[in-house]
């Protein structure tokens, strides 16, 4: 067991806490015995064995993320192989592929995946449903699909240490895929 397992043998993951419902991805991590941390600048970024990128508004998070100077250690810390998760907006921010973002927008462009931005309309149209475990319109090749709708919308997908969901689990009190992602997490420790 190396220093740094041995100082923490909790899962340490940095919530990105600049908009959206962090608190509720906080709250299940505990829950689930994680220790989960509100990330609001670089310096928080250090010793953290995983990330969540949660929901609300994408444009929004992105600029955020440029004011405070997380975009490019986000970047690094995804390309380092640093297990990431994003739920709604913070999957549109890992897509390589917006097809209707804003010029110039913010984005992480990490998951080789084309996200189709309000596909189910705004976020006042948004609905809940039971999956089987914004849309996905398509994936490369070493992506898999976890999760989709009745009508074949993909809205669950993995690409190694990525992660990335269309809808918001942590508000819906299933702890399934913070136990999935707790699990990437584990693995890449290793």
């Amino acid at each position: 067991m190396d220093n740094a397992n041995k100082r923490n043998p909790k899962p340490r993951i940095g919530v990105l806490a600049l908009q959206g419902d962090f608190e509720a991805h906080l709250k299940t991590l505990a829950g689930l015995g994680a220790e989960g941390m509100a990330i609001r600048l670089p310096e928080q970024m250090t010793e953290i064995d995983g990330i969540i990128i949660p929901g609300g508004e994408s444009t929004t998070i992105g600029k955020l993320m440029v004011v405070y100077n997380l975009q490019e250690v986000l970047q690094r810390k995804i390309q380092e192989g640093v297990p990431t998760w994003g739920t709604c907006a913070g999957l549109i921010l890992l897509a390589k592929e917006t097809d209707n973002a804003l010029v110039g927008q913010p984005s992480l462009a990490s998951m080789n995946i084309r996200i189709r931005r309000n596909a189910f309309g705004s976020q006042r149209e948004s609905f809940e449903t039971d999956l089987a475990v914004p849309v996905v319109e398509s994936t490369g090749p070493n992506v898999e699909v976890l999760a989709t709708l009745d009508d074949g919308s993909i809205v669950a997908v993995r690409e190694g240490a990525l992660l990335g969901t269309a809808f918001h689990p942590e508000v819906s009190g299933d702890s399934r895929f913070h136990q999935y992602f707790l699990r990437i997490v584990e693995s890449v420790k290793k």
